[in-house]
């Protein structure tokens, strides 16, 4: 089993256990991809959801930019669920967990098929 391998059953762990969803394998699987290498690095791997600067760049660059969503008050509505799912006492948030988090609950999961 390859590093991205690990990664991915440890982003399943938590869709499980911290978040109480059940993941769609197959989409968390290229959710993870389309992170790229950013999930091998520490900091770039989690999402500091307490810094607004970072939720800010989350809506532009994967809410706007890759899925392709309108800029609005409901972008923000997604990442605090996403926040509130993932729990807001969870200190390490990873980005594909997150970003599969906000995928689902915006309904694009077209965009990976």
């Amino acid at each position: 089993m390859g590093k991205r391998d690990e990664l991915i059953a440890k982003y399943a762990d938590d869709l499980k256990n911290k978040c109480k969803v059940t993941p769609d394998m197959a989409l968390l699987t290229k959710v993870t991809i389309g992170c790229g290498p950013s999930i091998y690095d520490n900091d770039a791997s989690t999402v500091a959801a307490s810094d607004k600067e970072e939720l800010e760049r989350i809506k532009a660059n994967f809410l706007i930019k890759k899925l392709g969503l309108t800029d609005g008050a409901n972008l923000m509505d997604g990442i605090n669920a996403a926040v509130d799912t993932y729990g807001k006492s969870e200190r390490n948030k990873f980005r594909a967990v997150f970003y599969y988090l906000l995928v689902k609950h915006f309904g694009k999961e077209k965009v990976y098929a």
